[in-house]
């Protein structure tokens, strides 16, 4: 066994590595980046080196820095992690070259099924059933509009060396094959080094199924049941769960056969991740071979108990698999949630800055990635897990420069529904601020009937959330429970707030027992009655709801009982009341007298500025170019400049026809949240 591995990585996925090479007691070296410099993966390795510039076409993609870091330090093996250098051949080689083993697959099977063109050639040879498509390399956007049409609308353009949703377009016309061709293009060379590009059919209400497969080196494979990603957001992934809720048992099989098939065609080793397409009638199509870890491996961990890193490293080491195919059984209910840094509220777009608070729930009976737990996720005793994978911590600082995940909850339980119910939970439980983030999204989902249901496909943000996400609007049932926590919390403000200095008994202003509480539109006016267990609140339609909590006035997480049913709301003081949000919506509840709920009524509603004659910018970002000139016309959705953001380009449209008046911005220029990039007469 190895005595030391350098991790070719940042973030979660180099802490993820880093708990089981501890576990196994194998020592770390993790590589770093200036943005780096404090990062959490720098300080859990034993050792670390600096490799350069934020930019990861100056640092982590370089191979020869990296291989410099190897031979500094005399890592044996080199874990890369996903992305960056996990699925190049030339990395894989350089390591041989250096006598340095590299924890995945042969060089061979990364040139055969890491290249997403040579992949699905050797599938078509092998007779697997593929999405149709052009597999040829494309030279510019007009070869890849000509192409387009030939393939019928609409396509997608990929990168070819591509993941994470990273240099992949969907077009529906001649326009958008032009300009997704050019930003897949130019984030392909950014993110992977390689700017190749592909085009296949885009099959509509497709479902995005996976098998993972796990092979050793001595002709043996394994299948590890599969993973259902179909909530996606611009193809990249956002919820996945495993089992998958749609297969059956046959089509499981059928699937995970073919799978550990293709892999021993091309002779694989290490953990792998067979993509398929299936449609309604659980006909499924292969898609893709991911010779690396994948993002979502923990949901598959979470039910088999298998530590794939653990395995991989054994396998890389020479061992011969110590599972067989019937060794494995599928235990219980997984879900992984990723927490990114893209604000819901500005259309997902990227936020950077500061984590002012990073407190996610605590994990338990989270399985073999826990240093201090073992395993208990049996179905049998009807426990329930929670794990956090991550790579941040509170304090540090969000970078423009990488990927906007900030980390993977998951959830696990003994059947679907509780595992739902559990991230839920857990979801409410997540403190996050200082940037804009998904949690709200991600307890939208989980509420969502159609995930309730399972019977979602990749469409299901496109199609439920056409105009973007706007909040949640809670039902009236728990609008009552949260107006009841608020009113029994703001009696317990108001007895601190009034209470004598070192005269804490008997010594409290009389506090009224009448109030209003406004939330989400509407009144409640409500009667509390407190005793030493909790609080009773009468609301006038006669209703009683009892509110039982430890909170008190200044924790920002309150976990409340309310009439028998828990509650997880996370709290802010404001005037007359808090900000609490719960379930994704994101609530001003005020507390007031019913004479101050009076005058309350009487105040003018404030109005927002006038923007609608300004291009603002709609993140932290760096302008790639500016498409207008000042005096220009321009017409509804014309392209007017392109920003990137952590990897991504986004394309700025007219809302509405106008003439430039003023560009206030061009390219190179890095601009903040709201700054005007241009105006209109």
């Amino acid at each position: 066994m190895f005595n030391k591995i350098l991790i070719a990585n940042r973030g979660e996925i180099a802490c993820r590595v880093i708990k089981t090479a501890r576990k196994m007691g194998i020592g770390t070296v993790a590589i770093y980046s200036d943005a780096d410099k404090n990062a959490l993966h720098v300080e859990m390795a034993d050792e670390a080196v600096h490799i350069g510039p934020p930019p990861a076409n100056q640092s982590y993609i370089v191979i020869d820095k990296v291989m410099d870091a190897v031979r500094q330090t005399g890592a044996q093996a080199v874990h890369p992690g996903y992305g960056f250098l996990s699925e190049n051949s030339k990395f894989a080689e350089a390591l041989e070259a250096e006598g340095v083993t590299f924890v995945g697959p042969p060089k061979g099977a990364i040139e055969a099924m890491g290249d997403k063109i040579t992949s699905k050639k050797i599938a078509q040879d092998a007779d697997v059933s593929t999405v149709p498509g052009y597999m040829g390399l494309i030279e510019d956007a007009e070869e890849a509009v000509k192409i387009s049409n030939q393939v019928g609308y609409p396509v997608m353009i990929k990168a070819s060396a591509g993941g994470g949703g990273k240099g992949m377009r969907i077009a529906w016309n001649d326009d958008e094959a032009r300009e997704g061709f050019q930003s897949s293009k130019n984030e392909a060379a950014n993110s992977f080094g390689d700017d190749r590009i592909f085009i296949e059919k885009f099959v509509t209400q497709p479902r995005h199924i996976e098998i993972q497969v796990l092979c050793d080196n001595h002709g043996n494979g394994v299948y590890l049941g599969e993973r259902e990603c179909s909530i996606q957001r611009r193809n990249q992934k956002v919820v996945e769960e495993a089992p998958s809720p749609f297969l059956d048992e046959e089509t499981r099989r059928a699937m995970g056969e073919q799978a550990v098939a293709l892999a021993k065609a091309v002779g694989y080793s290490s953990a792998g991740t067979v993509e398929f397409i299936v449609d309604g009638d659980k006909n499924f199509y292969f898609l893709e071979m991911n010779t690396r870890l994948q993002v979502e491996h923990p949901v598959t961990e979470l039910i088999t108990g298998v530590d794939l890193v653990e395995q991989m490293v054994r396998v890389a080491a020479g061992e011969e698999l110590s599972i067989t195919q019937d060794d494995v059984k599928l235990n219980g209910w997984a879900i992984e949630n990723r927490l990114y840094a893209e604000d819901p509220y500005r259309g997902f777009l990227p936020s950077i800055g500061r984590l002012t608070a990073y407190r996610p729930p605590a994990e338990r009976a989270a399985g073999p990635l826990l240093d201090n737990d073992k395993w208990q996720g049996d179905a049998k005793t009807g426990k329930y897990a929670v794990r956090n994978d991550t790579g941040v911590y509170e304090g540090g600082e969000i970078s423009m420069y990488y990927d906007p995940m900030i980390a993977k909850l998951c959830t696990w339980a003994p059947t679907r529904d509780e595992a739902i119910e559990a991230m839920r939970v857990a979801l409410d439980s997540f403190e996050v601020e200082g940037i804009g983030h998904n949690l709200p999204f991600l307890s939208a989902v989980m509420d969502h009937p159609i995930f309730i249901s399972g019977d979602m496909t990749t469409a299901f943000i496109e199609e439920q959330y056409p105009d973007g996400f706007e909040g949640v609007e809670l039902g009236e049932d728990a609008l009552k429970r949260i107006a009841a926590s608020a009113a029994a919390m703001y009696r317990v403000t108001e007895i601190r707030r009034t209470r004598i200095s070192g005269r804490m008994d008997n010594h409290e202003r009389k506090i009224g027992k009448n109030w209003v509480v406004t939330l989400q539109g509407l009144e409640f006016a409500v009667k509390t009655k407190a005793d030493k267990e909790g609080c009773t609140v009468k609301f006038d339609d006669g209703s009683k709801l009892r509110v039982e909590s430890k909170w008190t006035p200044g924790d920002s997480l309150a976990k409340l009982e309310v009439s028998g049913e828990k509650l997880v709301l996370k709290v802010d003081k404001i005037t007359s009341g808090f900000r609490m949000r719960s379930r994704g919506a994101d609530l001003d509840v005020r507390v007031r007298t019913p004479r101050q709920a009076e005058l309350a009524r009487l105040m003018p509603e404030k109005i927002a500025p006038d923007t609608s004659k300004m291009l603002l910018c709609p993140m932290p970002g760096l302008v790639v170019k500016v498409d207008v000139e000042v005096g220009q016309d321009v017409q509804e959705g014309q392209a007017l400049c392109t920003i990137e953001a952590m990897k991504m380009e986004n394309i700025l449209r007219a809302e509405k026809k106008g003439k430039v008046s003023k560009i206030n911005a061009g390219a190179g220029d890095s601009l903040a949240v709201d700054e005007v990039i241009m105006e209109f007469e």
